[in-house]
């Protein structure tokens, strides 16, 4: 059994969703070593989280952003957490509701994802920093 651990710096993004699929692949050669496991990946801060979804049309990211929006809507008199900015508290709840890691098998040194699947990074803030993730992969 076969453990890798490592850290990725995704790049400062501005707030929606945003296909990494890609970017995470290209930073990870480990995977081709691995021709059965589980790629696990975690994101660190709770302002941001990530997502599999529809990876071939940008209006699914598009509706993502607008439904999140209305749904967990900016400067409600109720938050208490507000001294970051209006979009802060909202970040923190879109953060708890869609998740802060997910899971993807790994098949033959590859993600193992659906035809029409990618990673999000899912940004909160408006004017976020650059975001860290870590990536343990798990296999043989």
């Amino acid at each position: 059994m076969k453990w890798y651990q490592k850290e990725i710096r995704l790049p400062a993004v501005k707030r929606g969703f945003h296909l990494i699929t890609d970017l995470l692949v290209s930073q990870l050669p480990e995977l081709e070593e691995i021709n059965v496991g589980i790629a696990h990946i975690f994101m660190k801060h709770t302002s941001a989280s990530l997502a599999i979804n529809e990876d071939a049309d940008p209006t699914v990211r598009q509706d993502f952003e607008s439904h999140f929006n209305k749904m967990v809507p900016e400067n409600q008199p109720y938050y208490r957490h507000t001294l970051e900015g209006s979009d802060d508290m909202p970040a923190h709840l879109k953060a708890a509701i869609l998740g802060s890691s997910v899971t993807i098998p790994i098949t033959n040194g590859s993600f193992n994802l659906g035809t029409w699947q990618g990673v999000y990074l899912c940004e909160h803030r408006n004017h976020a920093s650059k975001r860290t993730v870590v990536i343990t992969l798990q296999g043989q």
